[in-house]
Formats: structure tokens, C-alpha cells, sequence
């Protein structure tokens, strides 16, 4: 998402509603205008996946264009993706620029964003001078991701967006470990450590 669309607002609200045993600490890369400079780290327990002990490793990425190298470095490997749109007319089109430049980065991985595991959170619906969802979707969201409105400063919609993209990533990378069927094929009894970006 833009700059300031509300990124490290969510992590912030994440890790302080989260049952601390359940997380570690927020890493925040800043500038000294609390801006993001490279990245947002907030790693979370999610329990087992299979004998895999689930981790999931919470980014957030500069919304600035002038980071777009820092954020093509962070969306390397990632598992599922939420797009932080700001819902206010004035940054349509930032909204608009941000999401094109989202495209190339995964083009250049060779990845179809549109096949992507992706949820749109409108952010900001408690502000006023807003975009209607409707047009919000028609524009950023044409393939019919799901999507989640959010006021992340006072909670709404974080925790559900955090788990409508937990619904779409699991299973992808159920996939990837155990194959199209399932299959789990670590010795019984084994644990070992997966982290999903």
C-alpha cells in the first residue's frame, strides 16, 4: 500500500492484542519521521501445519516510490500478500500507483498477482472524504479478492484481515510441503520450523 496507508498501524495493533507467548517483538526499520525505510518485522506463532510449527513472519514494506527496491528485497519468497489501500479520495491514485507498481515486482518474479493469495483492506473508513468500497474494488480489486474495510488506528478489521489471509496462505503452503494430496511425509513425532511471509 501508499505511504501511510496504515501498514505498521496494523502491526502495531497486532502485536498489542496478541497474547505476548503468542509473538515476539515488532521490528521497525524507521526513518526519523516514523516512516518505514525498509521494512516491518512482527513474528507470530500459529501452531502446527502437519509436525511444521507454524510462524508466521508479518512484513510491511515502504510505501514511499522511492523504496521500491527495498520492497521488491521483501516481497522475495512471500506467501500472501495484503494490500493496505487508503480509503481517502486525495490518494486514489496513489492507491492506483502503488498497486502497479505491486504488479511489476511480481511480473519480474514471474508471479500472477492475480493468482496471488491477496487480501484488499480498505483502511481509514472512520475518516471522512472517502471512496466508496464499490469503487475501491471495481478499480484495485477487479478479480474479486477478498477484501476487508478497517479503521487500523482503533482495531476494526486488522484481526479480520490477518485472518482471511491466514485462510488463503495455509493451504498454499500446506501444498508446497506436502504435495497436491496432503501427504505428510516427515517421520512421526518429528517438529520442525516453517515460516510463512
Amino acid at each position: 500500500g501508499t505511504g501511510l496507508s496504515g501498514k505498521t498501524t496494523n502491526l502495531r495493533f497486532i502485536q498489542e492484542k496478541i497474547d505476548p507467548a503468542s509473538r515476539s517483538e515488532l521490528i521497525c526499520l524507521e526513518t526519523e519521521t516514523e516512516r518505514t525505510y525498509f521494512f516491518d518485522l512482527l513474528p507470530i506463532r500459529a501452531g502446527y501445519i502437519g509436525h511444521f510449527k507454524a510462524t508466521f513472519q508479518l512484513m510491511t514494506v515502504p510505501g514511499q516510490v522511492y523504496y521500491e527496491a527495498s520492497r521488491k528485497n521483501v516481497l522475495v519468497g512471500t506467501d500472501g500478500l495484503v494490500f493496505v489501500a487508503d480509503s481517502q479520495i486525495p490518494l486514489l491514485d496513489a492507491n492506483l500507483e502503488s498497486l502497479e507498481s505491486l504488479r511489476r515486482n511480481f511480473k519480474e518474479q514471474k508471479t500472477d498477482l492475480a493468482l496471488f493469495p491477496m487480501v484488499y483492506q480498505y483502511n481509514k473508513r472512520d475518516l471522512s472524504n472517502l471512496i466508496p468500497v464499490e469503487t475501491l474494488n471495481k478499480l484495485l480489486n477487479p478479480h474479486g479478492a477478498p477484501h476487508v474495510e478497517a479503521a487500523a488506528i482503533s482495531g476494526v478489521g486488522v484481526f479480520e484481515t490477518l485472518k482471511e489471509i491466514a485462510r488463503l496462505t495455509v493451504p498454499r503452503v500446506r501444498e508446497k510441503i506436502f504435495g497436491p494430496e496432503g501427504e505428510d511425509t516427515l517421520r512421526p513425532g518429528r517438529k520442525d520450523e516453517l515460516e510463512l511471509i
